[in-house]
């Protein structure tokens, strides 16, 4: 099956003008533009989800049409911007090829918890797990480094060996602080830190969610946003009154 261009994904001319058939090499140079830390590696993985059909030539070579290019811009903006699991980008892309209308979550980063952007009483779409390679593409790291941050329990898999979509927003804020050389081991205290305040927040949720009354028990995860939207503002707070600096 051959892709069409996917427009409706965000497409902003990423792809090429020439209908030339495009190599491995020339389709990393166009995405770069948009994905700096985009690899040759993602692409072939990318292509073996079955998120993009690249033609082939006799002796084997990959050759991309403008259409699979900007089809992988697609599913790259997806996982940058919407933390999507594979499986469901492929079902959003294919649902835009039938001409269908697609409405993409946004799911909160973190500064949206210290600026009090969520909305406690507001339901927010609850996104797939994720699998372990799926984890590795979204965040750009390493097995290595990943069984690192598990070690140090930043990570936590479940016993499926999936991971919840939260999974690749830590893994990223850990790779960037590791650009400043703070390693796993000295996160650690961040981690207990998170741990002693979700207790508290489940202290005060735990009743409400044992309640008979259904709409008391919907109270309960309304109660549970709220707290952890105040408790991050409160965090946020006390680290720059600590620092003597404001937070952007």
């Amino acid at each position: 099956m051959r892709h069409t261009p996917t427009g409706g994904a965000g497409s902003s001319g990423t792809a090429s003008s020439d209908r030339k058939p495009m190599s491995i090499g020339t389709v990393l140079n166009v995405l770069r533009e948009e994905f700096p830390e985009v690899t040759i590696s993602k692409i072939r993985f990318l292509e073996a989800e079955g998120l993009v059909e690249p033609q082939r030539t006799p002796s084997g070579y990959r050759k991309f049409t403008a259409a699979d290019v900007e089809r992988l811009a697609s599913v790259l903006r997806m996982q940058r911007d919407h933390y999507l699991p594979l499986k469901v980008i492929k079902e959003h892309l294919d649902a835009l090829e039938r001409g269908e209308q697609v409405q993409l979550p946004t799911p909160a980063a973190p500064r949206d918890l210290v600026e009090g952007v969520f909305d406690p009483d507001e339901e927010r779409p609850t996104a797939a797990r994720i699998g372990r390679a799926e984890l590795l593409v979204a965040t750009e790291v390493d097995e290595a480094a990943l069984a690192d941050w598990e070690s140090y329990g930043l990570i936590v898999p479940h016993e499926d060996g999936g991971y919840d979509i939260e999974a690749v927003t830590v893994a990223k804020l850990v790779a960037d602080l590791g650009r400043f050389g703070l390693e796993p081991r000295h996160l650690r205290a961040v981690k207990a830190a998170a741990e002693r305040e979700a207790g508290l927040v489940e202290q005060v949720v735990a009743p409400l969610r044992r309640h008979r009354n259904p709409q008391t028990r919907a109270h309960a995860e309304a109660t549970a946003r709220e707290l952890a939207t105040l408790s991050a503002r409160l965090h946020a707070a006390l680290l720059q009154s600590a620092l003597r600096i404001r937070l952007p």
